[in-house]
């Protein structure tokens, strides 16, 4: 199978292929990665690959603005995720296309990504500005009467939305906007639920599009009793996630 070698931008989240990522970019390995991205012909995709950290720091401990200015230094492409990146990081993350980057009078960039297909990791190196990977792609078999259970899982998407009304931060679309694919589906739904990391990353590994359609089935019936049993807690609180510091 052939392999491809990109840019690692390893974040606390996942990113789903059809979906949107917007990053603040400010530390310097990553400022460096954007500043490679922008010398790329306009007329050629501006890519890097997002994983999930397993075990590590997004960002640094010792970077400018955070709470210890006396912390020892952590340098380096590989900050904050030990000697050995590659055992710091899920092995299956997702292809982003960076069709936004800005960058600030201060050096740091504001970046709008989308995230195209999964991959997984093979191999990380660490000895330039920043991480970079060698991936292989992971193909979506589609499984098993995907289409009947896409249609059940947008039946209960839709009861899940509705037991968040006024969290529309969190809200896909309503109704006919939603989208019929079930591929589309299965990420879209994934990225709209408010579900930790091991679980979305769970879900972006599933081995064909039918296995994460039944997961997210699962879930969403499992979520929606228990939002319908909180009836005092805020939609606002229940859809409150992390923000990306990069």
């Amino acid at each position: 199978m052939t392999t491809v070698r990109l840019p690692l931008f390893p974040l606390n989240t996942v990113l789903f292929p059809g979906l949107v990522l917007p990053l603040n970019v400010f530390e310097e390995r990553y400022r460096a990665m954007m500043r490679d991205l922008l010398k790329t012909p306009e007329d050629e995709p501006r890519r890097f690959a997002v994983v999930a950290i397993r075990d590590g720091h997004e960002v640094a401990p010792s970077s400018p603005g955070l709470p210890d200015p006396t912390a020892v230094p952590d340098r380096g492409p590989s900050a904050g995720f030990g000697p050995e990146p590659l055992r710091a990081l899920h092995k299956v993350g997702c292809v982003a296309d960076a069709a936004t980057v800005r960058e600030r009078p201060d050096g740091s960039f504001e970046v709008l990504a989308t995230g195209t297909a999964r991959v997984r990791l093979l191999s990380v190196d660490a000895s330039g500005p920043y991480l970079t990977a060698e991936l292989e792609p992971v193909e979506e078999e589609a499984g098993e009467e995907p289409g009947a259970l896409a249609e059940a899982t947008l039946r209960a998407f839709r009861q899940y939305q509705k037991r968040l009304a006024g969290a529309r931060e969190r809200s896909l679309a309503t109704g006919a906007d939603l989208p019929d694919e079930p591929g589309v589906v299965s990420y879209l739904v994934a990225a709209a639920m408010m579900l930790d990391t091991p679980t979305r990353q769970r879900l972006l590994q599933a081995p064909d599009t039918a296995s994460r359609l039944r997961d997210e089935l699962k879930l969403l019936r499992t979520e929606t009793a228990i939002i319908r049993n909180l009836p005092s807690l805020p939609a606002s609180e229940l859809t409150r996630g992390p923000m990306s510091l990069n």
